[in-house]
């Protein structure tokens, strides 16, 4: 499966095969993602930073009935997180020049961090299209 893109932000699963039209790819969780060679990752840096804290994460369990006030409460830490809104900044400069894939391990490929991310790295640039 392709990654899904709009704007030069693209969320791929680590399990998917590293293309170059991937542009810069950043690992987006706390936690390696299970199974995956880092050469096979093919990552141009890791920001677990910007993972959600894993009280969050393990309270979230993936549960779509719980995405809406996931998504909340994870805005929420990023925007009050100093360290995540400097590796958004981070990949904010990235995407002034280059493309950028957002790197997730989570098998729901809809309802994870990557999803939030995206949105906020293009806000007021419409949504994440599915390819």
């Amino acid at each position: 499966m392709a990654g899904k893109s709009n704007h030069g932000v693209q969320i791929k699963r680590a399990y998917e095969k590293a293309e170059k039209s991937d542009g810069v790819r950043i690992l987006v969780d706390r936690i390696w993602p299970r199974g995956v060679k880092k050469e096979a990752a093919a990552l141009d840096e890791w920001l677990k930073e910007l993972a959600p804290p894993t009280e969050l994460r393990k309270w979230f369990g993936h549960d779509p009935k719980k995405w809406p006030e996931f998504r909340k409460r994870y805005q929420n830490f990023l925007k009050e997180s100093e360290e995540a809104g400097e590796a958004l900044e981070k990949i904010r400069e990235r995407l002034k020049s280059k493309k950028v894939t957002l790197v997730f391990a989570a098998k729901d490929e809809e309802h994870n961090n990557a999803v939030v991310l995206a949105e906020l790295l293009q806000r007021g640039k419409g949504s994440v299209q599915n390819s």
